[in-house]
């Protein structure tokens, strides 16, 4: 199977767009200290899973870039509470684009407790 095809990959992704698109409308004070920051964040949640697929052979890899992919979506996270808080993004956004990041948190985990069901072998 090809990472791309992981839910949590897809989500991911889906979650980093639509975080890509609401974050033009931030304002150029933020160009660096909240838009560059929520945009790598989001994306590097799905550059650690796709690492993490490719290094299934290596339980402890494959674990390892999975929490690093849920730190980034925890950070993604944060970002989202400030844009909220500085008014940077409605309320109605802030809910879904969060839920959308809880979302992936719980299949990054199930993918942390579950390696045997995405191919990785016990060592």
């Amino acid at each position: 199977m090809d990472f791309k095809k992981l839910l949590a990959y897809q989500k991911g992704f889906d979650l980093a767009m639509s975080i890509f698109e609401i974050s033009k409308s931030f304002p150029k004070e933020e160009t660096y200290p909240l838009t560059d920051q929520i945009r790598r964040n989001s994306r590097s949640v799905n550059a650690n899973i796709a690492e993490a697929y490719r290094k299934r052979k290596y339980p402890r890899h494959f674990i390892t870039k999975l929490t690093d992919s849920d730190g980034e979506n925890s950070e993604t996270s944060t970002w989202l509470d400030f844009a909220l808080e500085c008014q940077y993004i409605s309320e109605n956004v802030y809910r879904d684009l969060s839920n959308q990041a809880i979302e992936i948190g719980k299949l990054i985990n199930y993918m942390i407790n579950n390696p045997d069901k995405f191919g990785v072998k016990e060592e």
